[in-house]
């Protein structure tokens, strides 16, 4: 499977001649979404989901589909009958050769004054690759390659290490970094590197990877 990292926490996965796309969210590319079988969205905040992308994605190829959590498909469903799909913890579904596990309930406490949204998680392929959007949910399962939220105003560095130690995976690459200079990226490399107890990993946006 080919994993190609797009800015921020957008990821497309290929494999058979198929795509999937996780967030093409407001911080992506533009063209994030465009050439996707299957668009994930793991919840509603603009960094992750951005409506006119998932628009573009959807007309170019009128066989893709999308599957999400209720708060988002709500805003898009009415304008693709039959192609938007809710989905939840404990879910699980095939499409176009992907097999996927829904992962998770809740976005990670940015402030307690803050109301949580929900949020969910996607495990791909038995747990080739997890994407668990903004939370630190463990699935339970192995997970080979872990997509690493290494930034966030919902996270610190310490709660990163550990969320790598109790996931376990093989490798993590990080995702959420749109926020993240690159005068302190060697910071994060080094400690979680040295600390989350598995191989520690990041591409460039545009670059990718065999997962």
């Amino acid at each position: 499977m080919k994993l190609t990292k797009k800015s921020h926490s957008c990821v497309r996965l290929e494999k058979d001649g198929r795509t999937l796309v996780i967030d093409p969210g407001g911080f992506s590319e533009e063209d994030a979404a465009l050439g996707a079988d299957v668009l994930l969205v793991t919840h509603e905040h603009p960094d992750h989901f951005d409506e006119g992308r998932l628009r573009a994605a959807m007309e170019a190829n009128p066989a893709a589909g999308i599957w999400t959590l209720r708060s988002v498909a709500e805003k898009v469903a009415a304008a693709f009958p039959g192609r938007v799909h809710t989905v939840g913890h404990g879910d699980t579904f095939t499409a176009a050769g992907f097999d996927v596990e829904v992962h998770g309930e809740l976005h990670a406490v940015i402030h307690p004054d803050i109301p949580r949204i929900t949020n969910v998680g996607y495990l791909v392929d038995g747990g080739r690759v997890f994407h668990p959007g903004d939370a630190l949910t463990v699935p339970g399962r192995p997970v080979e390659t872990l997509m690493l939220p290494v930034m966030a105003p919902w996270n610190k560095i310490s709660e990163v290490i550990d969320y790598v130690r109790e996931v376990g995976p093989e490798r993590a690459y990080d995702i959420h970094d749109a926020l993240l200079t690159d005068l302190a990226r060697p910071i994060y490399d080094r400690q979680i590197g040295a600390l989350g107890g598995s191989e520690h990993l990041r591409l460039t946006p545009g670059a990718s990877a065999e997962v």
